[in-house]
């Protein structure tokens, strides 16, 4: 469940900021001072501009759609870059959002223009889109409507739900057969690390230095498996436990969501003055319950059943940012019977936008291709079961949500090692509490990374810490960047909202809104 489904709250920045970006080239802008000619030769930056990001450049770059065959057919990338303008450059710094479908383009402008002034002069901040999404060519989709509301109850309490259920993930699978049969099976992260390489060449340089969030730590992580000698810096932010890739990880996300949604819950109970839910957390919780169970009957707005209630209050995994919301929606339907501000909190939150097939269709592929999956449905129903016993927030709607993967058309691989002694030091950045990629995960990459420092942000909870607000994270990221030298640390998080914020609109250019904004749900 890394990957964002890019609802309307989750593209607002990322949208408008590329589609500005691709409306508006421009002439090429010069090769920042010091590039290799090569670099020219294979890619050409054209300007495309934004109100936020004045120096963005944008390009594409051909790639063999099967890197064993490079002569065969080719697709497409698509790059955007901030050049750097020190006098003398670290070299491109890659960055890439997580997912696995998640756009990077809009990212660079991000990361570029958050990180110090003198740092990022430092760098050719580049983003990419992965093959298959966005403005990558060719793109997959592979089957629209598939999250289209109201969805059949996530938790199967009787046979009929789970056919309905089974029968919309195995359609899934068998439609991206259909659609992408010659495409797939070239659609996973090894040939996403591999196309980094072929990004690497194209830009002239000798060594790229890589930030990724989310699953974009594995990619990373994969990437420095294949080419250490190519690394220069490698930052790693919310990191993704190599040893769990991915039907593992799954079940250990929902026990860390039913963790953070219990904080959640908590925190509604902390402020029983402004929402008036009790103040006991338990006694929250069994509110929120009943109300998933009234949505069984008679979904809100015909839309906001019990699967897209969840799809709703998912998102408060990622980013306590959006706890005020929720808790004003969930106050007014448990509350005072009001279903108006619960549909309006869907829309925001957990309805999918037309362009989320794309992303959710990457993810099924990568993340089905990467390794092996059970393909007994018995083993599928015990787990979650099992799991659902002691964690009933998100277990089965994250099941469903992988399940094509019991069904995919294509093989699968088997998911590398990631262990390396060959790097430079890495910089690996997580909260104790994050519910997408738990804590634990980052300790199992910092073991299998020699040499590699972890920055802890203690008692944090959101998923993607850097560079958001907290700015002794954001010294310890930007010291890394300027000389390759870390050492392990901690760092307090930022306080929780409080509920003032909660009938304000949150600026989109506020450090932990933007960056959830890039970053989405799911991812």
């Amino acid at each position: 469940m890394l990957h964002p489904l890019k609802t309307r709250a989750a593209v607002l920045l990322s949208i408008s900021t590329v589609a500005a970006a691709l409306a508006s080239p421009v002439t090429a802008a010069p090769a920042p001072a010091g590039a290799p000619a090569a670099a020219g030769a294979a890619l050409t930056w054209t300007g495309c501009a934004t109100p936020r990001y004045p120096t963005l450049q944008c390009a594409s770059l051909k790639v063999p759609l099967d890197h064993d065959r490079p002569g065969g057919r080719q697709i497409s990338l698509a790059l955007t870059r901030v050049p750097h303008t020190a006098a003398s450059s670290q070299g491109p710094l890659l960055v890439n959002p997580g997912g696995p479908g998640g756009s990077g383009r809009a990212l660079a402008g991000f990361v570029a223009s958050a990180l110090p002034q003198d740092v990022a002069a430092q760098y050719d901040v580049i983003g990419f889109d992965p093959r298959g999404v966005g403005k990558s060519e060719p793109v997959l989709d592979c089957a629209a409507g598939h999250f289209k509301p109201a969805r059949p109850d996530s938790v199967p309490r009787d046979a009929a739900t789970e056919r309905a259920n089974l029968e919309r993930v195995r359609s899934f699978a068998e439609s991206c057969g259909t659609r992408h049969a010659d495409v797939l099976p070239h659609v996973g992260t090894v040939s996403a690390a591999r196309d980094i390489e072929a990004v690497r060449t194209a830009l002239g340089a000798e060594r790229i230095s890589y930030f990724g969030y989310s699953y974009g730590t594995y990619l990373g992580a994969v990437y420095a498996k294949l080419h250490p000698g190519r690394v220069h810096r490698l930052v790693l932010d919310s990191v993704v436990d190599p040893a769990g890739v991915w039907y593992e990880d799954n079940l250990a996300q929902d026990r860390a969501f039913d963790a953070r949604h219990k904080a959640f819950l908590a925190w509604v109970a902390k402020y029983d003055a402004t929402y008036r839910l009790g103040t006991d957390p338990e006694e929250v919780e069994e509110r929120w319950y009943a109300m998933r169970e009234s949505l069984r009957a008679a979904p809100a707005g015909g839309k906001v059943g019990p699967a897209e209630l969840e799809d709703t209050y998912m998102p408060g995994g990622y980013y306590d940012g959006y706890w005020p919301n929720l808790a004003e929606a969930f106050a007014a339907y448990a509350r005072d019977g009001d279903p108006k501000p619960l549909v309006a909190a869907y829309e925001r939150f957990g309805a999918v936008e037309p362009s989320a097939g794309n992303g959710y269709s990457v993810y099924t592929a990568v993340q089905c291709r990467d390794s092996a999956w059970p393909k007994n449905w018995n083993r599928w129903r015990a787990d979650m079961w099992r799991t659902h016993a002691e964690a009933p927030f998100m277990t089965w709607n994250n099941a469903w949500y992988n399940a094509p993967c019991a069904f995919w058309p294509t093989e699968s691989l088997r998911a590398p090692d990631v262990t390396n002694a060959d790097l430079p030091p890495a910089l690996l950045l997580q909260a104790t509490e994050d519910a997408a990629t738990p804590f634990g995960g980052a300790l199992s990459m910092r073991d299998r990374l020699k040499g590699s420092a972890l920055v802890v942000e203690e008692g944090g909870g959101n998923h993607g810490i850097a560079l958001s607000g907290n700015k002794c994270l954001d010294e310890k990221v930007a010291a890394y960047l300027r000389t390759g030298t870390a050492a392990d640390a901690t760092c307090p998080a930022r306080p929780a909202p409080k509920p003032a914020t909660a009938t304000r609109a949150v600026p989109p250019s506020a450090g932990g809104a933007a960056l959830h904004g890039l970053l989405g749900f799911r991812g």
